[in-house]
């Protein structure tokens, strides 16, 4: 194999990575732990596969001594790698901790490896003048083993968050500023004036070998912060490393004035090396604000694109951009046509990813955001057209049009700016109230006085404080809200001005404008309002006792107005005499039957486990349309997809060690009533795109009810988030057929949209399901055999209506409620029987029974209202 088909293959996995991570990107809803598995296939399979090949490409170059092991020994190297990539990434998206470890001791060992082979070569080689780089590279690789030990001790899950929140400062630190920024760093000492074509004088081989120890004496003072719980010692090194990096930064600016970047692999090198060094000095901002370790994660969620996109993904971009064409060789004029490939639309994609950066990380709507990811993903992915092009460019001149050089004042940078600019239109147009755009003047029969009234307001326990404010007639209002609570919240006025989303610990103002007349205002968020988030704005405070007593009061009776729909996630939606959106009730006709292609809920649980286990489960929280009765859809917030959530099933002594991963738009959370535990860590609200561990021995049997229990916890229940955990009572026999049933209501809002909160308030549902869709078993029935012995679980998920089980025309011998018997085989006569099973709200348990002879039997709930609005369904027993 030749020099350049072996590179071709080697770089091919690090492209590889990179299509996956986009295909991700684009599919991200429909895969568990997305956010987590973004993030890795770009920096641990991506970087980490280029890192392992260019590494030891400029190793081999700088020492001018071949590697030990030679070009096979570099081959099983990068597959330990990608098998190991790969075996992590299946553990965290199944929740298997053998994968995780097999995978990690794979990568850490590869890396391990090829320090070793550097040593060994470094050793053997006479000196050279740029041989202290491979120091970065050794540097490098010792710091991998340790974050990636770190990173499977957050997997385990049987840690506090606290300390999982020193592990994660810990693993990010030593894995992105450590393994990636150290190698980054080795490698531009000598990759960027080779990409400028400038000479290397004295002073710039001086910044090199300084600045490796400035950069390890500030990891070693950044990682004794998350060892001694002192977080300001993180502030320390991280600013020592930023130091470090601008030592680098500064032979590179000296470079570059003799030689300014002129080509798309040198402007993407600067530019990440400047979000390299934002981002370092950012976390430690971050780390040092964060009220405590529990919370430092999920704030420095923030960093993830600057990181990773901005730093991470142009490096790379960049290096390849400049590095394909020469080691794919073929003269020099074979090279300038493949680097002219890789040139195309530099300008271009320059500012739209950059550019479109700063929109994502600025604070603008999440419309605008999410049109910004889609300008810098579809900038980045360019790359990857490109990059083939240039290859067929090698292998095949005559098949590929020459690239034409661009004049320099093509205007391609107003054209990208332009990209950007309608991309941030069309965002804006998309939620308008977001970006305070069309919101109805405040004060259009008040004379404008001149002067602005500023008003500080805090979101904090379900309540905006003060829930009055007073401005003056005329007065310009401009309200500035902190979300002090554990949720997000939003604050929007009537007019339809809004602060947009705002996750704990943010802050935003919002421009009521001229104030004329008194307005409303509330947290949008779905049944925060309901829950008492309202905001009186008062003109010359008249009248606000009276005022904020009659908003309480219709607010709670009736909903008041609609709100302003945001990108962010569900918010109320119209209720009462107010609403104009056509309620799905509207659509609703219990006679109807379901098409053809709706599939009933699977009601058999899962088997019990042969003996003591540990389950290990991942439930992603994902928001989700779906059909309810026939012609009604709502949109469910749900676990892994489905309500009622997965039937987990175990036995007392084993235990549960469930992830939750937050892919909704709003705070979520779980309780599991099968566990005994403080609830103050492991039941807290986590925003999208974090995760927590809830971890749990079984101790007592029964059927268990699991839950999201945010506020308004009726209104999340009632939206889909709930699910059963089965534990089985010692000695239970085994029957010939087993089925759960999970009773529910469903308070409908608008077709397509979430429950109604009004309704949920009320306490008046339009359903009453077993296991999510209106009478499903009536038009699917369950199927039994005569004489065979059937054990029905039933748990009442509520949020309000009891259940009173029954099967027509059969009789239960066996009645389990609430971790008793109620009635077994028959009683103490052996001929006691049991007609319903009565549950209230939470309350489950299980029946037995033997169908006498072959034929149709409903089962409903004894309510019969309940009956008549969906909860109801057939044995077909042969």
């Amino acid at each position: 194999m030749t020099r350049a088909s072996w590179h071709l293959r080697a770089n091919a996995l690090a492209v590889a990575w990179m299509v996956a991570a986009v295909a991700l990107a684009l599919g991200h809803r429909s895969v568990p732990a997305a956010p987590w598995l973004l993030v890795h296939l770009l920096l641990l399979g991506s970087a980490g596969s280029a890192i392992l090949v260019w590494s030891q490409h400029f190793a081999d170059t700088l020492l001018r001594c071949p590697a030990p092991g030679g070009r096979p020994g570099h081959t099983v190297r990068l597959v330990a790698h990608t098998v190991g990539t790969l075996a992590v990434a299946v553990g965290v998206a199944a929740s298997l901790t053998p994968p995780i470890v097999v995978g990690a001791v794979l990568v850490a060992g590869a890396a391990f490896a090829q320090v070793l082979v550097m040593v060994v070569q470094r050793r053997s080689a006479l000196p050279s003048r740029f041989g202290h780089a491979v120091r970065y590279y050794v540097a490098a690789g010792l710091l991998l083993p340790v974050g990636v030990a770190l990173g499977v001790a957050m997997a385990h899950g049987r840690v506090p968050e606290s300390v999982h929140g020193r592990l994660y400062v810990g693993h990010v630190t030593l894995l992105l500023l450590g393994w990636v920024g150290l190698t980054v760093l080795g490698t531009l000492l000598v990759l960027w004036p080779t990409v400028l074509h400038v000479r290397i004088e004295p002073a710039d081989e001086r910044a090199g070998r300084h600045a490796l120890p400035v950069v390890l004496v500030g990891l070693g003072i950044l990682a004794a912060g998350p060892v001694t719980s002192w977080r300001p010692l993180v502030a320390v090194g991280a600013a020592t490393v930023a130091g470090g990096i601008l030592v680098v930064v500064h032979a590179m600016v000296r470079q570059a004035r003799s030689a300014p970047p002129r080509t798309y692999a040198g402007w993407s090198l600067a530019a990440s090396v400047a979000w390299f060094a934002v981002s370092a000095l950012a976390l430690a901002v971050i780390v040092v604000g964060a009220p405590g370790w529990a919370v430092v994660p999920e704030r420095l969620a923030v960093l993830v694109a600057p990181f990773a996109v901005g730093f991470v993904a142009q490096v790379l971009v960049g290096s390849l951009s400049y590095l394909v064409p020469v080691v794919l060789g073929g003269g020099p004029s074979m090279a300038r046509r493949t680097a002219a490939e890789l040139d195309r639309g530099a300008v271009v994609r320059l500012v739209l990813v950059n550019g479109g950066l700063v929109v994502f990380v600025a604070p603008v709507p999440s419309a605008v955001r999410v049109a910004a990811s889609f300008v810098v993903l579809g900038a980045l992915t360019s790359f990857l057209v490109l990059l083939t092009r240039a290859v067929l460019v090698w292998r095949k001149p005559a098949a590929v049009e020459p690239a034409t050089p661009v004049p320099a004042r093509s205007g391609a940078a107003v054209v990208a700016v332009g990209c950007l600019v309608l991309a941030v239109a069309l965002g804006v147009a998309v939620d308008p109230p977001a970006a305070g755009i069309g919101t109805v003047a405040a004060g259009d029969q008040a004379v404008a006085t001149g002067r602005t009234t500023t008003v500080q307001l805090r979101a904090e326990s379900m309540r905006f404080s003060p829930a009055v404010v007073s401005v003056p007639r005329g007065d310009r209002l401009v309200i500035e809200v902190t979300n002090a609570d554990d949720d997000v919240h939003e604050l929007t006025i009537e007019t339809g001005a809004t602060t947009g989303r705002l996750a704990p610990g943010e802050r935003a103002s919002v421009d009521v404008g001229v104030v004329g007349t008194s307005l409303d205002g509330w947290c949008p968020v779905a049944g925060h309002r309901l829950m008492g988030m309202t905001l009186r704005i008062d003109v010359d405070g008249e009248h606000a006792a009276a005022a904020t007593d009659a908003h309480a009061t219709d607010a709670h009776a009736t909903g008041l107005h609609g709100s302003m729909p945001g990108m962010d996630g569900p918010t109320d939606g119209p209720t009462g005499s107010d609403r104009t959106t056509p309620s799905a009730a509207d659509a609703l006709d219990l006679m109807a039957t379901p098409d053809a292609g709706v599939m009933a809920h699977d009601a058999t649980p899962p088997a019990p486990a042969p003996g003591p286990t540990t389950h290990r489960r991942t439930l992603t929280v994902r928001e989700v349309e779906r059909e309810v009765a026939p012609g009604v859809r709502q949109r469910l917030w749900t676990f892994d997809g489905q309500a009622p959530g997965p039937v987990l099933r175990g036995a007392v002594g084993d235990r549960f060690e469930i992830t939750l991963v937050n892919d909704g738009s709003i705070g979520h959370s779980i309780d599991f009533h099968a566990g005994a535990l403080a609830p103050d860590d492991v039941m807290r609200t986590i925003q999208p795109g974090a995760s927590l561990t809830y971890a749990f021995t079984a101790t007592r049997s029964g059927i268990w009810m699991y839950h999201c229990s945010t506020m308004p916890m009726s209104l999340h229940i009632a939206n889909g988030m709930f699910g059963a955990v089965i534990v089985d009572p010692p000695g239970l026999p085994v029957v010939d057929r087993e089925y759960v049933l999970v009773q529910s209501e469903l308070y409908l809002g608008a077709q397509g949209g979430i429950a109604d909160a009004a309704k949920v308030d009320a306490g008046t549902p339009d359903l009453v399901v077993f296991n999510g869709y209106a009478n499903q078993y009536r038009d699917r029935p369950l199927r039994a055999v005569a004489g065979e012995r059937v054990r029905l679980w039933v748990l009442d998920a509520g949020p309000g209506r009891p259940s009173s089980f029954h099967v027509v025309g059969a009789q239960f011998d066996t009645a389990y409620r609430e971790g008793d018997w109620l009635l077994h085989d028959g009683g103490s006569t052996g001929t006691g029987g049991s007609q319903v099973l009565s549950l209230a709200p939470a309350e489950g348990g299980f029946v037995e029974l033997t169908f006498p002879a072959a034929g149709t039997y409903p089962f409903v709930s004894h309510v019969m209202q309940d009956a008549q609005s969906g909860a109801m369904g057939r044995f077909v027993v042969n």
